[in-house]
């Protein structure tokens, strides 16, 4: 019997940074939109709002690749203090392109054969 779920690469790409600046400093660089524009522009984000906001710990936006096939996903960056008096960044970028999700039929093995001519 074979582990299918190992053979599917990981949907999300985790990155976790411990910076020397305090969570207010770090917060203001990603939840501010002029400090933001500066390392995320505009133009790489379908809407400049955030998606969702906790104030000092955690906001989401939107992004689109800026080369076909325009594919959509959602990047969450999320605050909290370490124990050096600095922050915690830690990145999810998940790729939500409803285009990557194809519905299976319930006896569908998964197995795609094509017939030789």
């Amino acid at each position: 019997m074979s582990d299918t779920t190992s053979d599917r690469p990981a949907k999300d790409l985790v990155l976790e940074y411990d910076l020397d600046a305090p969570p207010e400093k770090v917060w203001r660089a990603i939840g501010i939109a002029e400090f933001r524009k500066r390392w995320l522009p505009d133009s790489e984000l379908v809407d400049t709002a955030p998606v969702s906001t906790v104030p000092g710990e955690e906001v989401r936006y939107r992004l689109q690749d800026d080369e076909p096939p325009h594919l959509e996903s959602l990047v969450t960056f999320h605050l909290s203090p370490n124990e050096r008096g600095g922050t915690t960044l830690r990145i999810v970028h998940d790729l939500t392109d409803a285009r990557l999700t194809q519905p299976q039929a319930t006896n569908d093995n998964g197995l795609t054969l094509m017939r030789a001519a």
